[in-house]
C-alpha cells in the first residue's frame, strides 16, 4: 500500500528522450530487457522517487514544477509489475530478474570490445571487401559457386565438416551482436531458436532499447558485417596464399555456407537481423507482433464475413500513431505472403528433398550388410547423423520456446 510518506528504492534504470517525441521519454531495465515509453512528466518522478522523495512529495514538486497532477501511487504499482522496483519502504519486492536467464560473459564490456567498432577497424573492413570484390572482377575463377559446397567426393562426409566449419562461422557471427551490444552498454545472451521452419542461433541483444535509434543499428548489423568480412578474406586467401589444394577448397566451402545465409536475412517477415532495421527505420515498437495481430484481425474479419456474423472485435492497429499503422498494415501483407511461401516452399521441395537424402543414405546403409561398400555406407551413416541431429535440436528447441501451444495440447486432452 502506498502513502504519501512511502520511500520507494528502484533498481538500476536506463532513462533516455525518445528518438521521435521530446515529451516522451524512454524508461527501462536492461538486466530483464523491459522497457517502456512514458511522458517525461512520469519519467521524472520515477527519477525524483529514485532519489529517496516520498511519494507525496514527488506528487507535490511534480505539480508545483510542471503544472502536472500525477497519481504516483499507480505510476509505482504499474513500475511494480514491470519489475522496475526493489523495495518500498523497506520491504523488498519480488524480483522478475531473480528466475531470469543470466546475460552471457557478463565480464565483457565496452572497454574490452570498442576498439572493433573503431573508424581504423571500419576503414580496414571497408578495404578488405573493396579487395575482395577487385579481385573477384579480375579472377572470375573465384566467384563462389554451389559446387564448392561438395569438396569430397563423400556427401556426408562434406556435409559433417561444412556443418562444423558454419557452426563456428555463426557462432561468431552472434558473438559480434552480442559485442556490438556490450560496446554500447547492454547485456546480451546468444541461445538457441526456431523461425518458421528454421533451426537458428540468435543473440537477444534488447538491452540497446536503451540507446538512441540511430546507435542501435550496430548492434543489430555486427553479425552481417562481420559475414561479409570473412567472406572477403576467404576471397583474398585462396586467391593470393600459397595453401594446399584441400586447404583451399575447405575454404571455399566455408565460403559458400556462409553466402548462403544472407538471402535468409533479407526474409523480413521474420526476426531477422535486417528485420530490426527495418522496424527502426520504420520507426514502429513492435512491427512483427502488431503485424501478426493485425493479420490475425484480418482473417477473421474474412471468417466473420463468410459466416454472416457480426465483425470481430477492434482493429488491433487503431491506437498506433498514423505513420506506425501505415507501416503495420503493409508489413503483414508481407508477413503472410512471404510466410506463406516460405512454408509452401518447404513443403513442395524441402521436405521431399531431405526424404530422399535420408532414403538413399539408408539404402547405402542397408547394402553395406548384404556385401555392399563400406565407404559409402559410412558417408550415408554421416548424413543421417547430421541431418537428424539437426532435426531433433529443431523439434527440443521449438517445444521449449513454445511451452504454451503444448501446453494447450495437454490440457485438451485431459
Amino acid at each position: 500500500m502506498i502513502t504519501t510518506s512511502s520511500r520507494v528504492d528502484l533498481h538500476p534504470l536506463i532513462s533516455r528522450p525518445d528518438d521521435d517525441d521530446p515529451d516522451i521519454m524512454v524508461v527501462g531495465r536492461a538486466e530483464i530487457g523491459e522497457y517502456i515509453e512514458l511522458p517525461t512528466v512520469y519519467g521524472e518522478a520515477l527519477r525524483l522517487l529514485g532519489e529517496g522523495h516520498p511519494a507525496g512529495a514527488v506528487e507535490k514538486r511534480i505539480a508545483d514544477e510542471q503544472g502536472a497532477e500525477i497519481d504516483v501511487a499507480e505510476l509505482v504499482e504499474a513500475a511494480t509489475g514491470l519489475g522496475f522496483i526493489r523495495a518500498i519502504d523497506g520491504e523488498p519486492v519480488p524480483d522478475p530478474a531473480t528466475g531470469a536467464p543470466r546475460s552471457h560473459f557478463p565480464w565483457l564490456t565496452a572497454r574490452h570490445v570498442g576498439w572493433i567498432f573503431s573508424l581504423p577497424m571500419k576503414v580496414l573492413w571497408a578495404a578488405t571487401t573493396v579487395a575482395a570484390l577487385a579481385s573477384l572482377v579480375m579472377r572470375p575463377e573465384l566467384v563462389p559457386t554451389y559446387e564448392h559446397f561438395f569438396w569430397s567426393d563423400y556427401v556426408g562426409l562434406a556435409v559433417l565438416v561444412n556443418t562444423a566449419m558454419m557452426s563456428v562461422a555463426i557462432s561468431a557471427h552472434e558473438m559480434m551482436h552480442l559485442m556490438a551490444a556490450r560496446s554500447l552498454g547492454a547485456p546480451g545472451r546468444i541461445g538457441f531458436g526456431t523461425r518458421l521452419y528454421t533451426l537458428v542461433v540468435q543473440t537477444d541483444v534488447t538491452g540497446v532499447w536503451g540507446v538512441p535509434r540511430r546507435r542501435r543499428y550496430r548492434a543489430y548489423l555486427a553479425g552481417m558485417t562481420w559475414d561479409l568480412f570473412l567472406m572477403a578474406t576467404i576471397i583474398l586467401l585462396v586467391a593470393y596464399v600459397p595453401m594446399p589444394s584441400l586447404v583451399a577448397a575447405l575454404l571455399q566451402a566455408l565460403l559458400v555456407t556462409v553466402l548462403m545465409t544472407i538471402p535468409f536475412q533479407l526474409q523480413v517477415y521474420m526476426r531477422t537481423d535486417l528485420y530490426y532495421v527495418l522496424r527502426d527505420l520504420l520507426r514502429t515498437s513492435n512491427l512483427f507482433d502488431d503485424g501478426l495481430a493485425y493479420a490475425k484481425y484480418l482473417r477473421a474479419k474474412v471468417w466473420a464475413a463468410v459466416r454472416r456474423r457480426p465483425p470481430p472485435a477492434e482493429d488491433p492497429t487503431t491506437g498506433l500513431d498514423p505513420h506506425e499503422r501505415r507501416a503495420t498494415r503493409v508489413y503483414a501483407v508481407v508477413l503472410v505472403a512471404g510466410g506463406t511461401f516460405a512454408l509452401g516452399n518447404y513443403a513442395l521441395f524441402a521436405i521431399p528433398i531431405a526424404i530422399e537424402a535420408v532414403l538413399r543414405a539408408v539404402d547405402a546403409l542397408a547394402g553395406s550388410f548384404t556385401g555392399g561398400p563400406i565407404l559409402p555406407a559410412i558417408d550415408s551413416g554421416l548424413l543421417i547423423l547430421v541431418e537428424g541431429g539437426i532435426q531433433v535440436l529443431f523439434v527440443i528447441t521449438f517445444i521449449r520456446t513454445h511451452p504454451h501451444w503444448f501446453g494447450r495440447i495437454s490440457r485438451d486432452h485431459r
